[in-house]
């Protein structure tokens, strides 16, 4: 059985919270939102309200995950990156050689966590200046895997975000039965 942890902190981009648990869930990958705050509802950047399906304690127990998931939006990536809790999870995952996975804002949290140090990854470009003050290779690319890592740019960019990620734990024959149900243009 495939799982995935999908950090959720107040300020995290919808769109790229629910696409990516959505995409996930439907290529069998069980997924599990778990919310940095508790199990509370969560505000997301555009007042949209997410309810964890457990709180990012009680998930952290259930692994380990295949994949954990860091959303964007700039507060919620903030949230992220300042949790001790989320540098523990990130570390141990980093550590066993498990994927780690980050789109928009959220690749800031490994910079502030130190994880995946040396890596080519990408973000939202409102971001870039910030990540090259790491030990990072910066891609323009929309989608950049390396390794255990894979990082995308935004909430445009969250189908191919979540592809990429069941791509790399499922199979990409098990990716690309899944583009064409959802009507998308790849």
């Amino acid at each position: 059985m495939t799982s995935a942890l999908v950090i959720l902190a107040e300020g995290a981009e919808e769109m790229e919270t629910v696409i990516t648990v959505d995409v996930l869930r439907r290529g069998g990958i069980t997924t599990t939102v778990g919310g940095l705050a508790g199990s509370d509802p969560v505000k997301c950047s555009r007042d949209v309200f997410i309810k964890p399906d457990a709180s990012l304690e009680e998930a952290s127990m259930k692994g380990p995950y295949d994949v954990i998931v860091c959303p964007g939006g700039a507060v919620g990536a903030k949230n992220i990156a300042k949790s001790t809790k989320v540098k523990e999870i990130l570390q141990d995952q980093e550590k066993n050689d498990r994927y780690i996975a980050a789109i928009c804002a959220g690749p800031t949290a490994l910079l502030s966590h130190e994880i995946c140090t040396g890596k080519t990854l990408t973000s939202h470009p409102g971001v870039k200046d910030k990540m090259l003050t790491g030990s990072y290779t910066y891609s323009e690319d929309r989608v950049v895997v390396d390794g255990k890592l894979i990082t995308s740019r935004g909430p445009g960019t969250s189908f191919e975000f979540a592809l990429a990620i069941v791509t790399a734990i499922c199979g990409k024959e098990k990716s690309d039965s899944l583009v064409a149900p959802m009507l998308l243009k790849m």
